[in-house]
């Protein structure tokens, strides 16, 4: 290998970033995922359930508030007189009447409980929907670091095509200066001709990732700011899973839900159990009522009115043991939703502790793998010196060019999986945010 080649790949990160970031055009992993808020169909979908299980629970407060009625109507008669003997008479005469009438509940605990209940579901909607802006953080930042990744694979491979090329013609000089045999030749070009098949493959994905990102976020051709290197991996904080696992606890959106399941069930046992009691109400009506021309026993106009106030008192009896039946029903029902949270604070433990050692993993792998990268350096250059004097042969020289680069793209990857590791420890933890990103935004070149 020239001093030149090893002078450029101990330059690749930086030209990495320089290539990828695009200053005039790159967006950062913030800006991206504000605009994927704004037209993403699934977030857009849990923002509509949420106000329209507002609306829902607001049409509950109805039983609690008095309802107002009116009616009216008009009506013409035709009055004939037809006596046995003589001649008969008609006339004609009209109606009018109008009446408003109030009902005011004054005892129905089940419209109580109705209107609770309609509350803790709005509770849980609000979950869902924090959920669904969490999971719109992860889909975009995963895109977001896919393309990354796909675009760090691209230029290891061409670099390795490079180097392989390189070697290809050394080996071609040296075959015909007779200081070595058609086998190197061939074997630097068999490495040569899979090195750009990986190529072929590489910029393909790359291709399919960056529809992926254009998709996600309703960007045309979005261009990922790159990651800064060299930059020390977060790592989470608090150091403690089972201080994690205690958060969750408290925020995890999944817990929520199941939460407020739990109460809306217990609610509607007790809303079952109402079915025994009476329901009492105060109602009030006033109506007119105008006969012009009279009617068929008078001739003159009136007009009458009616006041009436009072309250209506209804005790149910016997209803064939359908209250004692939703009773054992909302009770089971009751149960279900209390073993389905006890699940679900078990499961997000878990899958808490599970994230986090993923990424104390991560971070441990990242700096490995910076160390293998520096050994894999070294490696090769040794095998390079080698092939020249004639102690190493070609194939070991290839050979260190796939380790080294085949370390750089597990580095690169890694370092992208520490990074959405944390995001989804804060995900199945219920504190993941909009701001979180913008932490991750500062590890990007600045454009």
């Amino acid at each position: 290998m020239t001093q030149l080649t090893r002078h450029a790949l101990r330059l690749l990160p930086l030209a990495m970033a320089a290539a990828f970031a695009a200053p005039a055009q790159a967006q950062s992993l913030s800006a991206l995922y504000e605009s994927a808020r704004g037209q993403d169909a699934a977030w857009q979908s849990a923002r509509a359930n949420f106000e329209s299980v507002k609306a829902r629970a607001e049409q509950a407060r109805a039983g609690l508030l008095p309802s107002v009625s009116a009616t009216a109507g008009a009506t013409t008669s035709l009055y004939e007189n037809v006596p046995k003997t003589g001649s008969s008479t008609s006339r004609n005469f009209d109606s009018a009447n109008a009446a408003i009438s109030v009902t005011h509940p004054l005892y129905r605990p089940a419209n109580k409980i109705t209107f609770e209940q309609g509350q803790k579901q709005v509770e849980a909607a609000q979950a869902v929907l924090q959920a669904a802006a969490q999971d719109l953080i992860i889909r975009v930042s995963q895109a977001y670091f896919d393309v990354l990744a796909a675009q760090d694979t691209l230029t290891f491979v061409r670099a390795q095509k490079t180097a392989v090329n390189e070697q290809l013609a050394s080996a071609r000089r040296n075959f015909e200066v007779g200081t070595a045999t058609i086998t190197d030749t061939r074997e630097a070009q068999s490495r040569f001709d899979l090195v750009s098949a990986q190529e072929l493959a590489a910029e393909n994905d790359l291709r399919v990732k960056r529809i992926a990102l254009d998709t996600v976020t309703g960007v045309n051709d979005a261009k990922p700011l790159a990651l800064a290197l060299p930059t020390a991996m977060p790592q989470p904080v608090p150091a403690d899973p089972e201080a994690w696992v205690q958060q969750a606890e408290q925020t995890s959106t999944g817990i929520a839900q199941l939460r407020q399941a739990l109460e809306v069930a217990r609610l509607e046992a007790q809303k079952a159990n109402t079915g025994h009691l009476p329901t009492l109400d105060m109602t009030a009506s006033r109506s007119l009522s105008r006969s012009l021309g009279g009617s068929a026993t008078s001739t003159s106009t009136s007009t009458t009115h009616n006041t009436q106030l009072g309250v209506s008192l209804s005790i149910p009896i016997y209803s064939g043991l359908s209250v004692q039946n939703r009773i054992r029903e909302a009770m089971a029902l009751e149960e279900k939703a209390k073993a389905d949270l006890e699940k679900a604070r078990r499961d997000t433990g878990q899958s808490v502790r599970t994230a986090y050692f993923s990424v104390v993993s991560g971070g441990s792998q990242v700096r490995a793998l910076e160390a293998a990268e520096t050994s894999s350096q070294s490696a090769l250059d040794a095998n390079r010196l080698g092939y020249q004097v004639g102690v190493r042969i070609n194939i070991d020289v290839l050979n260190s060019q796939s380790q080294l680069f085949q370390t750089k793209r597990d580095l690169s990857v890694a370092r992208y999986n520490v990074l959405m590791g944390n995001l989804k420890l804060r995900q199945v933890a219920g504190n993941l945010q909009a701001e979180d990103l913008t932490n991750i935004s500062g590890l990007m070149v600045k454009p």
